[in-house]
């Protein structure tokens, strides 16, 4: 869709330019006073939103790496925790880090997107129970407390995850570059039809900017086309949830 905006706008306007070639006199001057003018708005507009699209890819790529760390001191920790909510909890926290997975593979707002972040809500209340449960054994052990405060910690890098996901690009800005560009490109092959050039850089220039578009268009939906947020960090934490539990059963009951 990209590409037919792009260079439809294109070829009309090479196409118009051409048919009013005999006015070249009249007309070269004001093309080319308002083709170069556009198309430097347009470089700028599509900068802004290069830099929308990035800053918003990187800080979702920072959030799955930052909720992989707090999943995976947290496992460390329940390890710590008294029976029964010791087995318990690591048996939620390994459904949990294969929900932040499957997570990646939905689009962001869709029916199977929210269910996934449902159901982790769900397991969220499970262990925060079962914290409560552990704190009643141990209520003056360090041990406790601690996994409490990672789990919190895990809690709202889950939101975090959650939000950056659905923190798009504005469709507004999205449809100004896109609509801009077009016209740029349109007035850009109209002048060079008039003053008889060839018509090839025009070309060149609507696949760089139909490129760029689409790069600001992918980076937008992190979980759909080329570019991808990774959920290598997560998966890495999950295969080291298979293995068995470093810390050893804490038997410790309160006097």
């Amino acid at each position: 869709m990209l590409a037919a905006v792009i260079l439809g706008a294109t070829a009309i306007g090479v196409f118009l330019g051409q048919r009013v070639r005999h006015l070249s006199d009249t007309l070269k001057e004001p093309f080319g006073v308002l083709q170069a003018a556009l198309l430097g708005v347009v470089g700028l507009i599509l900068a802004f939103g290069l830099s929308l699209a990035v800053t918003r890819y990187e800080n979702r790529r920072d959030a799955v790496v930052d909720e992989a760390n707090t999943i995976g001191t947290t496992y460390l920790r329940a390890q710590t925790l008294p029976e029964p909510a010791r087995s318990r909890s690591l048996a939620l926290l390994r459904s949990y880090a294969q929900s932040a997975v499957s997570l990646t593979n939905y689009v962001p707002g869709s029916d199977q997107e929210l269910a996934v972040a449902g159901r982790e809500e769900q397991l969220q209340r499970r262990l925060w129970a079962l914290n409560g449960q552990a704190l009643a054994l141990q209520p003056v052990d360090s041990a406790p407390r601690l996994y409490e405060e990672t789990l919190n910690e895990m809690i709202d890098a889950q939101a975090t995850r959650v939000a950056g996901l659905n923190n798009r690009v504005p469709n507004a800005v999205l449809f100004l570059e896109i609509l801009g560009a077009a016209l740029a490109l349109g007035l850009l092959g109209a002048y060079l039809s008039i003053v008889g050039r060839g018509v090839l850089a025009v070309s060149l220039a609507a696949l760089l900017v139909t490129g760029l578009l689409f790069v600001i268009c992918d980076l937008d939906r992190p979980t759909r086309g080329p570019i991808q947020v990774p959920d290598t960090a997560l998966r890495n934490v999950l295969e080291t949830m298979q293995l068995p539990p470093a810390a050893g059963v804490t038997s410790k009951t309160p006097k």
